[in-house]
């Protein structure tokens, strides 16, 4: 039977060596969102960092089962701090990772649309959102957390959540939708019929 989280958190007060199985389980995870929101050379700095205080202050943790949301709540405000890297990072971020968002007119883009263009437009947004709406955001994407786990590690309620990602969704399809436009107006305003003949 797998020890849960909460578990391996009150036994670390009284056995440190306790904590090193909490860090196996979630290193990776909070990697990997560190990564996607500040680049790979930061990111291990940021889940380092993001264990050392969740060790430090591992009497404060009040959860039971599952401690990752308490850790991307750490390892967000310790982002926070490299805020200049990450608004750089935007400008260089994969359409890929873009195309996670959950933007319905996204999904239904033409093929040709311009993808570094699009990147381009969505990255200079993110990066001018309030720092909270960015956070919420990216830990529903990146995070992969749902409501009730963002509202976890920002210590919000659940329903600034929701008006946080509805706020950020509204804002990044604003952002899109010219581009959407243009990219429509092209493709259904062009003559497919042949020209006429000369003769």
């Amino acid at each position: 039977m797998t020890t849960h989280d909460g578990e391996l958190i009150r036994r670390s007060l009284e056995q440190p060596a306790a904590f090193a199985e909490l860090y196996d389980r979630h290193e990776r995870v909070i990697f990997r969102y560190a990564a996607r929101r500040v680049g790979a050379f930061l990111a291990d700095d940021i889940a380092s960092e993001t264990f050392l205080v969740a060790f430090t202050r591992r009497r404060d943790f009040t959860g039971s089962d599952d401690a990752r949301a308490w850790l991307l709540g750490i390892a967000t405000t310790l982002m926070r701090q490299h805020a200049r890297t990450e608004a750089r990072a935007w400008r260089g971020m994969l359409a890929s990772d873009l195309a996670r968002t959950d933007i319905d007119q996204i999904d239904a883009a033409d093929a040709r649309l311009d993808a570094k263009r699009l990147t381009r437009r969505l990255g200079k947004t993110l990066a001018r959102l309030p720092t909270g709406d960015r956070d919420t955001l990216l830990l529903h994407v990146f995070g992969d957390l749902d409501y009730e786990g963002i509202s976890e590690a920002l210590s919000i309620p659940v329903g600034t959540v929701r008006s946080r990602l509805n706020r950020v969704r509204r804002k990044l399809r604003a952002a899109i939708e010219p581009i959407l436009n243009q990219e429509k107006e092209q493709s259904h305003g062009r003559n497919f019929a042949p020209a006429p003949s000369a003769d």
